[in-house]
């Protein structure tokens, strides 16, 4: 809200808009509709927390995100005025930490990649800026990679990005085994800093430092037809790293946990382009979770096929062919990629026995899959121990399957079932 209620600043997807309360329907765009020329999101960044208005001709900090480019920029603009002026342009990422309350100073991050978001401290016009902090200069001694924003056309003419990374040492006349790992849109996570982890998602200093190409693709979606839509967006993709010369189409491994784990058990039914595949707290059947509980809320998970993230768009009466044309188990038997699957006998967001029930399914069938059930955890799993024997699996499944590695005991033999 403005000072005396006089106006209101909306956002759209892009612009900061200025409603006036007192003359009629009338506003203004403040941004200056700079979305035509760059398409570029703009949000008010308060630097007074307990400000409950702007003031007449008050400069605003804005946050802003390049849609096509992924860059995070700092701008400023006045309340009273049209257009926008940059404050500091990089190919990183820029979060505002605080603003000192009676001095001209502020506290913010910047980062990449690989560069860990350090506290830097500036005066409001950006023009000098001093590091405070150096919190991991152990990060020069390791490969951490280098990531590469990438642009396709998938078989529908629709246009996608996502990105890579590549390792250290990236020798373009080489080409190089590929993880593909997704959930849905991850290519505005291109300038954020990677915290290397150990557990149910990627660690990509680890592979990318042991050879291995990194490839995050977007996925866009169309109404009951969510498996297919990640085969068509991450397939396109994947052709276009070979057209690049960057992949080895004969080493391409997917991983994916919860949605994207049921994307992957799905896509590995529709195409042999991938040589393994991880599927994390995964759901096999659409047609029995559908009248499952989300155990940690209670709710039912009716509600997440009909309208929301698993995208089927009607009940399981008036879709029961899209329910069915979805579901990984029903497809099975063209399966002809090794998959792993993870579960939590205690997961209350997916149920494990959705696991189960797409294990059986695939040894029933004479598959090469592997089950990994991971005691008392829940969606993921959280002790060390099992994080770490879970990352290690995964590593040792995609070399065995993408670089020929001889195969661990654990892949060739296995343990019997002892019971929850």
């Amino acid at each position: 809200w403005m000072e005396n209620d006089d106006a209101v600043i909306i956002n759209s997807k892009y612009d900061l808009y200025k409603f006036y309360t007192g003359r009629g329907n009338s506003f203004v765009n403040i941004t200056g509709g700079e979305v035509l020329a760059r398409v570029v999101s703009f949000r008010v960044r308060k630097l007074d927390p307990e400000a409950v208005y702007f003031k007449k001709n008050e400069t605003l900090v804005l946050t802003a995100v390049y849609d096509k480019t992924k860059e995070n920029v700092l701008y400023t603009c006045n309340t009273d005025a049209i257009g926008v002026d940059t404050l500091i342009y990089d190919k990183k990422r820029f979060r505002i930490v605080e603003k000192a309350r009676s001095a001209n100073r502020i506290f913010f991050t910047r980062e990449d990649y690989n560069e860990f978001p350090d506290i830097w401290v500036t005066d409001s016009t950006f023009k000098k800026m001093h590091r405070l902090t150096d919190v991991n200069p152990q990060m020069k001694e390791f490969l951490w990679g280098t990531p590469e924003l990438v642009n396709w056309t998938d078989d529908l003419g629709e246009k996608l990005q996502g990105y890579i990374i590549k390792p250290e040492n990236f020798d373009p006349a080489k080409r190089y085994p590929v993880v593909v790992y997704f959930y849905e849109r991850y290519s505005d996570m291109l300038y954020y800093f990677s915290q290397p982890y150990t557990g149910h998602r990627l660690c990509w200093q680890q592979y990318a430092g042991d050879g291995y190409i990194m490839f995050m693709p977007d996925v866009k979606y169309k109404v009951g037809a969510p498996g297919e839509s990640a085969l068509r967006c991450i397939t396109s993709g994947l052709r276009h790293l070979v057209g690049l010369g960057y992949a080895d189409s004969a080493a391409i491994g997917v991983w994916g946990h919860s949605w994207s784990g049921y994307q992957t058990a799905y896509m590995i039914n529709r195409t042999n382009m991938f040589k393994a595949a991880v599927a994390g707290a995964t759901v096999g059947n659409m047609t029995s979770a559908y009248s499952g509980l989300r155990h940690e809320s209670g709710r039912a998970r009716q509600f997440q096929y009909e309208h929301g993230q698993s995208r089927i768009g009607g009940t399981l009466w008036d879709s029961l062919a899209n329910y069915i044309d979805n579901s990984p188990i029903f497809g099975a038997n063209k399966a002809r990629t090794p998959l792993l699957i993870m579960a939590g006998d205690e997961d209350q967001m997916v149920p494990w026995q959705q696991s189960i029930e797409i294990y059986l399914a695939m040894r029933r069938l004479e598959k090469n899959c592997i089950f990994l059930q991971y005691h008392g955890e829940p969606h993921w799993p959280e002790k060390y121990p099992n994080r770490l024997d879970y990352a290690k699996k995964i590593k040792e499944f995609f070399d065995t399957y993408l670089k020929d590695k001889p195969a661990p005991e654990w892949i060739l033999d296995g343990v019997e079932y002892k019971g929850k």
